[in-house]
């Protein structure tokens, strides 16, 4: 198993999310030697689609892309949708692909990416529905299990998830082996 020790993951998210698209990535980069962070404009903590509840670390507008080595953006369409409306978490996102850090989406979550304006030349997947919002916002959309773009890691569904974890991990461990050795 890669080791992806020493670094530190943030998770944005809010209420609404697919419970499984945060539960499974913050098992998978903790299980890796990670410490995940909970981000979100939302305070206190939030839940899940299903009734996850997961406590919320730092407020997303109170962070800083400089703090972590990498992103995750679970789906879930209610937490897509409302974390595209809020300024702080589509800045919080968008810093990521200004410092070229790696970058997990999964399902819905890329409508933030379509709002941060990060995918214009980039190849992704996700949640079918949003292949057309991805299309208008510049990015190559393909139905795959997993993509990787330059760091950024895309899904579909739930049922890509360990496709997924193993990418994400893969792109941390290479993004903090170039920084290491840069």
């Amino acid at each position: 198993m890669t080791s992806i020790s020493e670094t530190n993951v943030a998770f944005l998210a809010t209420n609404g999310f697919e419970d499984s698209e945060l539960t499974s990535p913050w098992q998978a980069v903790t299980g890796a030697g990670a410490t995940a962070t909970m981000l979100s404009p939302a305070p206190d903590e939030i839940s899940g689609k299903n009734g996850h509840v997961q406590a919320v670390d730092v407020p997303v507008a109170d962070a800083s892309a400089d703090d972590f080595d990498a992103l995750v953006l679970p789906g879930g369409v209610v937490n897509a949708d409302h974390l595209r409306m809020d300024a702080a978490s589509v800045a919080f996102a968008r810093a990521f692909f200004d410092q070229h850090k790696p970058v997990g989406v999964i399902c819905h979550g890329a409508w933030i990416l379509v709002e941060a304006d990060v995918v214009r030349g980039r190849t992704i997947t996700s949640y079918s529905s949003l292949a057309t919002d991805l299309r208008n916002a510049g990015a190559a959309w393909v139905d795959q299990e997993v993509v990787v773009d330059a760091g950024l890691v895309s899904s579909r569904t739930p049922d890509d998830l360990p496709a997924f974890n193993a990418k994400v991990i893969e792109e941390i461990a290479e993004g903090t082996h170039r920084e290491q050795h840069a």
